[in-house]
């Protein structure tokens, strides 16, 4: 199961995922973080990781193709933040890290879930749509 769930920020997509995925579940993740690709010049992710166990070969495919579409276009990706408790998740996580240093990617335990929705919410100075998030208040 992968279920989109809501988040203030425009510009983040956030996901929980547990049991089985499915291809048709990991599309409508891709069809949202394109979207919001589309609509924001940096987009971040946070994915909550929940007793998952395993993709289908179907969602698993996918997962690869897109994540190898991606691979140059790294620069729309801001941070990605994986919520998880799973040990498994929290290195493959790591792994990640090192070898996408274009994308800021952290773990966080099931009982900071609000502390990944804030962080992945962040955008760096200079980057925010309303200069007044900036710091910008006229002249």
């Amino acid at each position: 199961m992968l279920d989109l769930i809501s988040h203030p920020a425009g510009h983040v997509v956030a996901m929980n995922a547990g049991g089985v995925v499915t291809a048709r579940e990991l599309q409508r993740a891709i069809d949202a973080i394109e979207a919001a690709k589309r609509a924001h010049p940096r987009v971040s992710l946070v994915v909550e990781i929940d007793g998952l166990r395993w993709l289908t070969l179907t969602a698993l495919l996918k997962d690869i193709g897109y994540g190898l579409t991606q691979l140059g276009d790294l620069e729309h990706y801001h941070r990605a933040a994986v919520v998880t408790d799973q040990e498994w998740v929290k290195h493959l996580t790591h792994l990640e890290e090192r070898l996408f240093k274009a994308v800021e990617v952290r773990t966080f335990p099931k009982r900071d879930h609000a502390a990944a929705m804030a962080w992945a919410g962040e955008l760096p100075k200079g980057e925010h749509e309303d200069p007044e998030d900036d710091g910008y208040h006229g002249a």
